[in-house]
């Protein structure tokens, strides 16, 4: 893209810079880390604007570029100390086949077609669509447990109940307000929480979430909602795992395979 000014180079990464920090987040399982490789592409676009190849859509030359740093420095991860949640979250991540997390992130947090994927990660699709498969099934396998969910639309409720419910999980409740949802984590601790944002009251799920964070200490948490942009400010905190509404079945599938996974989350502060 040599030919690109710096307006447009600006403009074409602004829209599409939050999506990337939402992966990279979820690819590293933390936000410090992921904020890093994500700002390590920025810094390698300004040096060299033909990382960004032509031919691409700009979605999809942003991650490529993302994946050439994130491949060329062998992927590492912060090492966190012995015996920790996030040490062992290191080890079940250690024993994943090759490059399946990332295919699978890129199909169903970000909508990547197994083309796309391709061209991102510079293998085929149909290697892109298996690698999904497999991460599919080796992150589903690795936990079970209990899920609250947190949601004032009794319909969405239900159907994200069920879809916890199919995957093997346990469903403690569903709550409409902050003051239901800690009144219901006291009641029953969930490993898990699915969350949304606006809750039925005028009430904060985001205050729900911290609230039982801090009673009884750190869950994965999933935030739901159909303004994303709106967390993914570059403001710190954000959330590890965020879904934009309308969601998909594969979409909560991954997410809460990915959390389940981790066992550890990024809270938020009004």
């Amino acid at each position: 893209m040599t030919d690109t000014t710096s307006a447009d180079l600006a403009t074409t990464i602004g829209s599409e810079l939050p999506y990337l920090r939402r992966y990279a987040r979820a690819l590293t399982g933390q936000q410090r880390t992921g904020d890093n490789y994500a700002a390590a592409t920025l810094e390698a676009i300004l040096s060299d604007r033909d990382i960004l190849q032509s031919g691409l859509q700009p979605k999809i030359a942003l991650f490529r570029a993302f994946h050439l740093i994130w491949s060329s420095s062998g992927a590492p991860v912060d090492k966190p100390e012995s015996g920790t949640p996030e040490a062992q979250t290191q080890e079940r991540l250690d024993r994943l086949t090759r490059n399946s997390r990332e295919a699978l992130l890129l199909h169903s947090i970000e909508g990547f077609s197994a083309e796309q994927i391709g061209q991102i990660m510079d293998i085929g699709h149909s290697e892109a669509a298996d690698l999904v498969k497999i991460a599919h099934k080796e992150m589903a396998g690795d936990l079970r447990g209990k899920v609250m969910v947190i949601e004032d639309e009794a319909v969405i409720a239900m159907d994200l109940s069920q879809i916890v419910k199919d995957m093997g999980h346990q469903v403690t409740g569903i709550a409409r307000t902050r003051d239901g949802a800690v009144k219901l984590a006291g009641q029953d601790l969930p490993d898990l929480i699915l969350a949304d944002i606006q809750l039925a009251d005028n009430s904060s799920g985001i205050d729900a979430v911290n609230s039982i964070l801090k009673d009884h200490g750190d869950r994965p948490v999933i935030f739901i909602t159909a303004f994303p942009e709106r967390l993914l400010t570059g403001e710190r905190p954000e959330p590890a795992f965020l879904i934009a509404k309308p969601y998909t079945e594969e979409q909560v599938r991954s997410a809460v395979s990915q959390a389940m996974f981790f066992a550890s989350t990024q809270t938020l502060t009004d």
